[in-house]
């Protein structure tokens, strides 16, 4: 039995689901509004949890080629300096979980994605797509949309194209999803009230004293910086994250929301933390501001999959970065959907079971890391006496505070 997966969203989620679909012995149909493949962005960390998945995929060989591999994890205090806890990384990763802990720029993950799912015979790559509506029925989901021509941009639109029937729609298309609306109807994301700027630069353009290959995470009163190396250890990730609202003129195009800006904001907010936190941000002039948004976590299955429709990624738990699992969700999602839709290959177990069966073992998951990620933001910005018992019990209980075997453990 031949069964067509009809992908929208050619990002990372979009593309571990389309591999993740045609391992299963599905044909991919995957349509990507944009008129290249390419992710902007910059790092992402992947615990164990999502390189294993990745390994599994035959994709461990690619991911030892892009990414670094940090030895350890340590958290400091953004305003004395101090060390308050440290997780070690590295080999101690392997062998408790079987696979490693990595960090990898957006882009080479996209990338290796790309490369391999463009290898497989049963996906087809459709660009400058962007998809209109759907309908589903017992047997079938149709989606309808245009493709605009390097011509025909600026001019109006084109007429809509023909009708695309498939077995099942995998909504991947990110946090401001279409097919989410289309299927939900539950309004926009919600503005958290924290920006993030980002920065991605050469290790060599630092001075060696601010160089690392570690992953350190800086806590501050209504801030935090994460930063960690990218590209074999060539390249450091930089991300300051600081509550506060831009006004009401620069945030009102959210979903198109990353823009080039100067470091005197973010160079403020830090302005009373330790030397060698405000030596870093000093050293750095080019960043990328994102308003970060989010939703509140999933609170049943059917906010995951309905029919033969099912979301994955930011189009189903939008989270805040605070767990370091945005990406890793979107992939874990793509590894069950993958299971699920194998299944489906029997005629016994039909889409739409299989696809809420997909929805029943992930939204849980899910929701706890949605959750888990809000209350991490809560204890990162902590001030007082808050701040004062996280710090104490991050000096007694560093490591098993910070490893997770729930989630490392996981899918």
């Amino acid at each position: 039995m031949i069964r067509q997966a009809l992908i929208s969203g050619g990002g990372i989620g979009g593309l571990a689901a389309a591999l993740a679909c045609t391992r299963a012995g599905w044909e991919v149909r995957l349509f990507e509004q944009a008129a290249r493949f390419s992710e902007v962005g910059a790092g992402i960390q992947l615990g164990p949890n999502v390189t294993r998945v990745l390994q599994g995929w035959d994709l461990a060989g690619a991911l030892a080629e892009v990414a670094a591999f940090p030895d350890r994890l340590q958290v400091r205090h953004a305003v004395s300096g101090q060390e308050l806890g440290v997780l070690p990384l590295g080999a101690a990763m392997v062998q408790r979980y079987g696979a490693p802990y990595a960090t990898v720029h957006r882009a080479d993950l996209h990338q290796l994605l790309l490369d391999k799912v463009r290898q497989r015979m049963d996906a087809t790559l459709n660009l400058n797509f962007r998809l209109a509506r759907f309908t589903q029925t017992g047997d079938a989901v149709t989606v309808q949309g245009r493709v605009r021509s390097d011509e025909e941009i600026g001019k109006k639109p084109p007429a809509w194209g023909p009708q695309i029937e498939g077995d099942a729609l995998i909504g991947a298309d990110g946090l401001w999803s279409p097919v989410r609306q289309w299927l939900l109807a539950d309004g926009p994301p919600r503005v958290t009230g924290h920006l993030a700027y980002r920065a991605l630069l050469p290790q060599s353009s630092l001075p060696e004293r601010l160089r690392s290959q570690h992953v350190t995470a800086w806590l501050g009163p209504r801030l935090h910086v994460v930063q960690y190396p990218v590209r074999g250890g060539e390249w450091l990730n930089v991300v300051g994250i600081v509550q506060g609202r831009l006004d009401a003129a620069s945030s009102a195009d959210l979903d198109n929301w990353d823009h080039a800006t100067n470091a005197q904001a973010l160079r403020a907010a830090l302005a009373g933390t330790c030397a060698p936190l405000q030596d870093l941000i000093n050293a750095i002039d080019a960043w990328r501001l994102w308003i970060l948004c989010d939703r509140p976590p999933l609170e049943r299955a059917q906010q995951q999959a309905q029919g033969r429709v099912a979301l994955l990624g930011d189009a189903a738990h939008p989270m805040r970065p605070y767990l370091a699992q945005g990406a890793g969700m979107a992939i874990e999602d793509a590894a069950e959907l993958g299971r699920a839709l194998g299944q489906a290959l029997d005629p016994a177990f039909d889409v739409p079971t299989m696809l809420a069966r997909y929805a029943l073992n992930r939204w849980q998951r899910n929701a706890r890391v949605q959750a888990r990620a809000i209350r991490n933001g809560q204890i990162f910005h902590a001030d007082g006496l808050v701040r004062w018992g996280r710090d104490a019990a991050l000096k007694l209980l560093g490591e098993r505070l910070l490893d997770l075997p729930w989630l490392y453990g996981g899918t």
